[in-house]
């Protein structure tokens, strides 16, 4: 009797389970997705195109050095580039005095040698960019209570990072009146979901607000070194090209090792089938 009870609640718990499996799949079928303000409204990042794309991408370090400017006149003030030394700039084409020259011009940790106090002192090459805050406490006080992220590593952390980056320093724009590409109005479908007072709209970030005001406000913001008119559009190029290089500054190196080892193998590999065919060619049955 207790077998008999058993099979039949398993039965009845496989059929329940195959039943809201059933269900299920016809409620996918005929609504699809359940939708939300965010999925129905975030946007894709935009298509932009960088030197360093492709297998045979490399840097272009004018742009690296606009990138840097920008990011030491407007990032720098939130955000840091923990991972990042003064000394590494060597490699956007900075000689040795300027890369001394950036580095004084930050502040940075240090030690009183005859007291032991904690203190801060002008960066060297050596030192790695400092962090725009104290601490956690101080960051978020400053920023609506949220803790602006480090920028070492953003371009490898977000998925199409330097286009992500690029879109969300372009992508600020009104709530009301915004609309997604199926023409509907975000207001008008989901009137709960106005910006809160401090936070401001970005469909280009995931839940379509952010504690960063737009950091890039118009033309001339920056002056660049070489002459580039500064706009938006591009200062914001530029400062995800430099976040492409922080995050991986031995792209063009690996580029350009990763060839002839490619190379190399795919002739390895070609001797190796010959050497294969000469030795077993009279072993064959």
């Amino acid at each position: 009797m207790v077998r008999i009870f058993g099979i039949l609640a398993g039965l009845f718990f496989a059929v329940a389970v195959l039943w809201s499996f059933v269900v299920g799949a016809i409620t996918f079928a005929e609504e699809g997705m359940p939708k939300s303000v965010e999925r129905s409204f975030h946007k894709h990042p935009k298509e932009v195109h960088f030197a360093s794309d492709g297998p045979f991408g490399n840097f272009d370090k004018q742009q690296l050095q606009r990138g840097f400017q920008v990011y030491k006149e407007v990032c720098s003030a939130c955000h840091s580039l923990r991972l990042v030394a003064f000394r590494d700039l060597r490699q956007l084409g900075y000689n040795e005095a300027e890369v001394k020259a950036i580095a004084k011009g930050f502040q940075v940790p240090g030690l009183d040698p005859s007291t032991g106090e904690v203190n801060t002192r002008p960066g060297l090459p050596t030192d790695y960019f400092p962090k725009p805050f104290a601490n956690d406490i101080a960051a978020r006080a400053a920023n609506n209570n949220a803790i602006p992220p480090d920028l070492s590593l953003m371009t490898k952390a977000r998925h199409d990072g330097p286009a992500y980056v690029y879109s969300l320093l372009t992508g600020f724009t009104e709530q009301e009146g915004y609309k997604n590409e199926k023409g509907e109005e975000l207001l008008k479908k989901f009137p709960d979901a106005k910006t809160p007072d401090g936070l401001h709209f970005n469909p280009y970030f995931a839940n379509l607000n952010l504690a960063m005001a737009p950091p890039l406000t118009g033309e001339g913001q920056v002056t660049f070194g070489d002459g580039t008119k500064s706009t938006v559009p591009q200062m914001a190029k530029d400062v995800a090209a430099f976040l492409v290089w922080t995050a991986e500054p031995k792209l063009a190196k690996r580029h350009q090792t990763g060839w002839p080892v490619l190379l190399f193998l795919i002739v390895l590999t070609g001797l190796a089938y010959a050497a294969y065919q000469n030795v077993w060619r009279d072993k064959k049955h």
